[in-house]
């Protein structure tokens, strides 16, 4: 069954069409489908069918050593959270996380995520299940159960249904299209991007309004809409004096592509139904994630998280230890001086539970800048060389000319205390966290294809003729 349910997912995604009959345990729904290109069904089937065999294969040698995670505690009380978006990468750790800390859990999800390496020709480094198996695995080595359902948020008719059904005290949303180079492939890629994006946030933020008044949503949104402005960033709101009056203002946005500015639209949606309606909101402007594991995700062959390292939805410390340890030189976009805010995996999980742990007020829309360090491309390249080379590793770096319209040279000073003050202890990037990802990608190695390395993307390009088939390698 489990296999005929995700086949006809599979189907419906690819096509294009609405996914309603294809649900398990409810109606439900997750972002929205991807751009119908082509028809990767037939791929996809015997894609999942080999994938299940050797993530099975997997399983078993290693069933006698599995452990539940010993330190998850029963804090999340019943809380009841819906995670939008739940089989993506940070969805997936998110969910597991604050299971095993008694949350009660439904993830939302109509599985685009996989839809785009089929329609790319991408694949994740490591072998992840699908998601039936790994809610199935889930609840046998923890006794704990994870509710799914697969389906569109932007369809209302289902997700009014499974937000009903489900009627969660918080709203995790998580189901965007989260790449910036993905929405720069084409007109039809920007186009899919924000009607997703935008449509599926206000579909949400309808559901709390109408079905749950009471219902905290945690969105998360990226540090890329503030942009690199030449004064300090603060965490959502600038007080400005002008012209002898003041005021306590939304900071300026200025998002780098169509995917940031998606973003940027949901965070002023937000903000307007938080003023209009008393909607309880949280954004979460979240750094650049680095690392794979959590006490949850290693706890089974069949848990493992996904881990990009191409040009689309790679990022930057993710693709330059899998370069490292397959012996590609380090692609440094332009002169590589460009600092973002980064963060564990380990903390991102650990953020959202302290946002559900300490919800927003009704009508307050807060803003939280979710990163613990800042780094430019240089310093991480840097990084990676100098734990390479303790390993063995003949590690290179060459620059490439930038495929994105930024600066690569500019000051970057970005408040981040909110969380902090919460009680996140973050997990710096120390050399052995550097050291531990390089033999991860390692053991990994050989499922690498090196023709996905390079940038292919170029913002400059981006045109209105369908570019899939020259998206992800770079001439």
């Amino acid at each position: 069954m489990q296999a005929t349910v995700q086949q006809r997912a599979g189907r419906a995604v690819a096509s294009g069409r609405s996914s309603r009959n294809v649900a398990v345990n409810m109606h439900a729904v997750g972002s929205s489908v991807a751009p119908a290109v082509v028809s990767p069904s037939v791929v996809s089937l015997a894609k999942r069918r080999e994938l299940r065999q050797s993530v099975k294969a997997q399983s078993a040698a290693t069933a006698n050593k599995t452990a539940v995670p010993t330190t998850a505690s029963s804090n999340g009380a019943g809380t009841k959270v819906m995670i939008i978006g739940g089989d993506g990468y940070c969805g997936w750790a998110s969910a597991l996380h604050l299971s095993a800390r008694g949350y009660k859990v439904c993830i939302v999800d109509n599985l685009c995520r996989r839809n785009f390496d089929l329609q790319l020709g991408l694949d994740t480094l490591t072998p992840i299940a699908s998601i039936h198996d790994r809610v199935k695995r889930w609840g046998e080595i923890s006794g704990k159960h994870i509710e799914l359902a697969i389906g569109d948020i932007c369809d209302w008719e289902f997700f009014g249904d499974a937000f009903s059904s489900f009627a969660p005290d918080a709203v995790v949303h998580f189901g965007e299209q989260r790449s910036a180079p993905y929405s720069m492939i084409d007109r039809q890629r920007a186009v899919f991007t924000q009607n997703n994006n935008v449509i599926g946030t206000i579909n949400v933020l309808y559901a709390i309004k109408d079905l749950k008044p009471d219902c905290h949503l945690v969105k998360l949104g990226t540090m890329g809409e503030y942009g690199t402005p030449n004064i300090d960033i603060e965490e959502g709101y600038i007080t400005i004096t002008h012209n002898g009056r003041t005021d306590t203002l939304p900071y300026p946005k200025q998002g780098g592509s169509f995917y940031h500015l998606s973003k940027v639209h949901d965070s002023h949606n937000i903000h307007f139904a938080a003023r209009a309606w008393k909607v309880a909101a949280t954004d979460l402007n979240q750094g650049v994630v680095y690392g794979v594991r959590t006490e949850e995700t290693v706890a089974d062959p069949l848990l493992i998280n996904r881990y990009d390292y191409d040009g689309i939805f790679g990022t930057a410390l993710n693709r330059f230890v899998v370069q490292a340890a397959v012996g590609h030189p380090l692609t440094v976009y332009g002169k590589g001086g460009q600092t973002r805010g980064y963060l564990d995996i380990r903390d991102t999980v650990r953020c959202i539970q302290i946002a559900i742990d300490n919800p927003a007020k009704a009508g307050e829309m807060r803003v939280f800048n979710q990163f613990t360090e800042q780094w430019s491309v240089n310093q991480l390249a840097e990084i990676v060389g100098r734990e390479g080379k303790k390993l063995g590793l003949n590690v290179q770096v060459t620059n490439v000319p930038n495929p994105r319209v930024e600066a690569e040279e500019h000051y970057y000073n970005a408040k981040n205390t909110k969380l902090q003050d919460l009680g996140l202890k973050p997990h710096l990037l120390q050399d052995a966290m550097v050291d531990s990802l390089l033999e991860f990608a390692l053991q990994y190695k050989d499922r690498v294809r090196h023709e996905l390395i390079k940038p292919a993307v170029d913002w400059r390009k981006s045109g209105t003729k369908v570019n899939t088939m020259q998206a992800a390698v770079s001439k």
